[in-house]
């Protein structure tokens, strides 16, 4: 049997943020991070839309992302190896939801909570929204929230930053998949692999994303997630915009961005949940007509491509489930962000680490998204949800 001081399971982005973080403050111990999938093809990481905001209604959120916001700032220059900067692309164009008559008052009301954590946001008029999208139609809106410093990056780039870093520390990755976690006596001992092989640890944390709730379950730590699939689109238009967009989010639920030349557009779709990555071009269909109302420029646009790729989506209050398992000593899990993961790494690989190697919080309290939280029916009610 191999010994590890913390396993982890999983190895996006949420895995990677904790074993470099955990090396950061000091954990001297041999940390071992198994992923199964080496190419990340199926990562939810490099399948993500990528967008970065701290436009939420509940303030642990809004620490969380303006926390992460601004390591990703530093990011090229911070997570450097051997003066070769980590280049994420990140483009700070911002975050804007598009409000209606019904809708504006709950958006300024979250502005106020944002504004008192240090986000600029700002309640814009239809004609404000002008001056950033020129071509908007706003004939049946009321405003919109706009938030100047959010945007959208390479999400696999910064996975594969945090990769190199936490391994130039001295971090193991292994590419083997995980059949179970083991445990005695309400304590984790270790994990079983796929291959029949062993390791013993005190400490195993499950950031195994869309495959995270299935793996709690089998330990009987049931948590409420499943992995729900999300499919984006890219497409071109025969006119292009004036001007670069912010991540912008219609009243639907549809949401759309640049990509380059191209602009990369998605929905929360209803379907069940399940491991599932099918993309179909017919599911683009109904999206059509809601874009080209929105911006006239997409009533010509060409489908270029496109992906899914899965949420780990909490079924109770869709936030983030952060923390040791009550019910099972050395169990750790950073599972349910049903989207919000990459906009969150940062600052949740760091609270996991504070938590594993100085017994609580310290940069940021994170108790608000305990595992705890769903048995005491104190469950995180975020409005500004994607």
């Amino acid at each position: 049997m191999e010994k590890a001081d913390v396993i982890i399971v999983g190895g996006g982005v949420m895995g990677s943020s904790t074993a470099y973080s955990l090396r950061k403050l000091g954990h001297e111990g041999r940390i071992v991070v198994f992923e199964k999938d080496s190419t990340y093809n199926q990562s939810s990481t490099s399948l993500s839309a990528g967008g970065i905001r701290q436009v939420y209604s509940q303030e642990v959120n809004i620490q969380l992302s303006r926390f992460s916001l601004k390591a990703y700032e530093k990011f090229p220059d911070e997570m450097a190896i051997d003066g070769v900067r980590a280049e994420i692309d990140f483009k700070q164009h911002g975050y804007l939801f598009l409000a209606t008559e019904s809708s504006f008052p709950a958006y300024a009301k979250q502005v106020a909570t944002q504004n008192k954590n240090g986000v600029l946001s700002e309640m814009l008029s239809n004609e404000e929204l002008l001056t950033i999208i020129p071509e908007l139609n706003t004939e049946d809106l009321a405003g919109g929230l706009f938030s100047k410093e959010d945007g959208y990056l390479d999400p696999y780039s910064v996975l594969q930053s945090y990769r190199k870093s936490a391994q130039s520390l001295g971090v193991e990755y292994i590419s083997e998949e995980i059949d179970t976690i083991l445990t005695e006596r309400s304590k984790v001992t270790g994990v079983l692999l796929a291959n029949g092989s062993t390791y013993s640890a005190p400490i195993v944390i499950n950031c195994a994303g869309a495959w995270g709730g299935a793996l709690s379950e089998k330990i009987g730590m049931a948590l409420p997630i499943v992995p729900l699939k999300r499919q984006i689109y890219t497409f071109d238009t025969t006119e292009h915009l004036k001007k670069p967009l912010p991540l912008t989010i219609d009243p639907t639920g549809v949401y759309f961005r640049h990509e380059g030349g191209q602009v990369l557009c998605g929905f929360s779709e209803d379907v069940k949940p399940g491991i599932d990555f099918r993309w179909r071009r017919s599911s683009f269909d109904p999206l059509w007509p809601i874009l080209a109302h929105r911006v006239p420029n997409f009533e010509s646009l060409k489908l270029e491509s496109g992906w899914a790729g899965l949420y780990n989506h909490n079924t109770a209050d869709q936030n983030a489930i952060i923390g040791e398992h009550p019910e099972m000593g050395g169990y750790f899990v950073a599972l349910g962000f049903s989207g919000h993961g990459m906009q969150q790494a940062p600052g949740v690989g760091l609270g996991l680490a504070e938590l594993i190697c100085k017994g609580k919080f310290e940069t940021l309290d994170l108790t608000p998204l305990r595992v705890g939280r769903f048995k005491e029916n104190d469950l995180v009610i975020e409005d500004a949800i994607v």
